[in-house]
């Protein structure tokens, strides 16, 4: 096992990690109704690897599920476990030269991960909580969701003797709900919103005695997500000029991707592999802008009765249960939180498509339209090497942009129907 604590990111307390710990012992009690988690607890490494994995170098470390085998000195798994047969190692990080061009920016990357097996970031956390559930002997394993997480719950239990049981929206998409369904987890909608789905949630587990997998409420989704910023730093040390970032741009609604993907930097710079960390954009939609508010005007003075109503679905979220950790791993990388308008995320997605060939869902979408957002407010400049996140796959959600993206009525199987097409299409 990979020596490991739990420290809470509120008070600063250590913890031995254990079967029944998931946030703090003392702070969770001080838990507010109607404010974001207290207490969330991250992985503190007893010590920390001086050079950087090796590149896999048998069949038995390509393997499905081992494939961030060569973290493990960076992550709290036994050389013993079971890890789930479930791929979470994603595409390497990309140069975008079109999209660079088109927004004027010398060094634009794009990491894919659409691409990951139930094609959204949320593979990461699932897969180490699934081996953290068979390490603590559980056979449930429960998660409130808009859909990404419940579907990623699902497909990596799906590979292994788990049972998956699903909180989410009755109002997700249906492509979601459809492919949740189809990897055998027990489906549970709630006439309610995603908090709602929450709390629920948390309460069968407490009383069933399933393992939550409540995203910041267990403290491996923070650590499984920051696989994404080792993967983001290791990439960036050999394609990117300088061989560091300067910006990453990241979807959020409850912060858990971005405290991962910056736990992750800090890690590498705690191990001296790394100068320093870049800078965390949180990218938020218009309809739903809990962080952004807590940054700009302190979480005691926000209103989180407001409901989240965005087409980003998955960043619908009117309390962010990471909310408090997420804005300080924004504050000490010097980051910022954009609002993208919600008229401008469905264009970002056809634009993301066109320009590099990555077609997102507008969760994912939301980062190309902050990131303009930032561009023109001078937050980002035009020198500075930054990273898109593609975090979930357009096609989880088609219903959201089917009327932005037209398809044409079909014509005859002649030319002459053809030239007139194409003569329409050009005039």
């Amino acid at each position: 096992m990979t020596s490991y604590q739990l420290k809470c990111s509120t008070c600063g307390a250590f913890h031995q990690p254990s079967r029944e710990i998931l946030l703090c012992p003392s702070c969770k009690n001080r838990q507010q109704a109607g404010q974001p988690l207290c207490g969330v607890l991250q992985v503190s490494l007893l010590s920390l690897p001086s050079t950087w994995p090796p590149a896999a170098s048998t069949s038995a470390e390509l393997a499905p599920g081992r494939a961030h085998w060569r973290w493990r000195d960076f992550l709290p798994i036994s050389k013993n476990a079971v890890l789930p047969p479930f791929d979470t190692h994603g595409a390497a990080l990309s140069p975008a030269p079109r999209l660079a061009t088109r927004l004027g920016q010398k060094h634009l990357f794009l990491k894919d991960d659409t691409r990951l097996p139930t094609g959204s970031t949320k593979d990461r956390a699932s897969w180490l909580v699934a081996t953290k559930a068979i390490e603590y002997g559980f056979n449930v394993v429960a998660t409130a969701s808009t859909g990404n997480a419940a579907t990623a719950l699902a497909g990596v239990a799906a590979t292994c003797d788990l049972e998956a049981v699903v909180f989410v929206p009755a109002t997700a998409p249906k492509a979601k709900l459809l492919q949740m369904s189809s990897y055998g987890a027990r489906v549970i909608t709630v006439d309610g919103s995603y908090d709602d789905a929450f709390s629920l949630c948390a309460k069968a587990c407490d009383e069933l005695g399933w393992y939550n997998r409540n995203t910041a409420l267990n403290p491996y989704t923070i650590e499984g997500k920051k696989t994404l910023g080792l993967e983001l730093a290791l990439d960036a040390s050999r394609m990117v000029p300088g061989g560091e970032l300067d910006v990453v741009v990241v979807p959020v609604g409850d912060g858990v991707i971005l405290s991962g993907v910056a736990k992750g930097f800090r890690d590498l710079v705690q191990a001296g592999l790394l100068a320093r960390m870049p800078r965390m954009i949180a990218a938020q939609a218009q309809g739903s802008t809990a962080i952004f508010r807590c940054h700009k005007g302190g979480d005691q003075a926000v209103d989180f009765g407001i409901a989240a109503n965005t087409m980003a679905d998955s960043l619908a979220v009117s309390i962010p249960a990471n909310a408090r950790l997420c804005l300080q791993d924004i504050h000490d990388s010097h980051g910022d939180v954009v609002v993208a308008p919600e008229d401008q995320i469905a264009p970002a997605i056809r634009e993301l498509a066109c320009y590099t060939g990555v077609f997102a869902e507008p969760a994912a979408a939301t980062a190309l339209a902050s990131l303009k957002v930032a561009l023109n407010n001078g937050i980002i400049s035009a020198d500075d090497r930054v990273a898109l996140i593609a975090t979930g796959n357009g096609l989880k959600d088609p219903s959201a942009i089917s009327s932005e993206f037209g398809v044409a009525s079909p014509i005859p199987p002649n030319m002459a129907s053809l030239r007139q097409l194409l003569a329409t299409e050009t005039g």
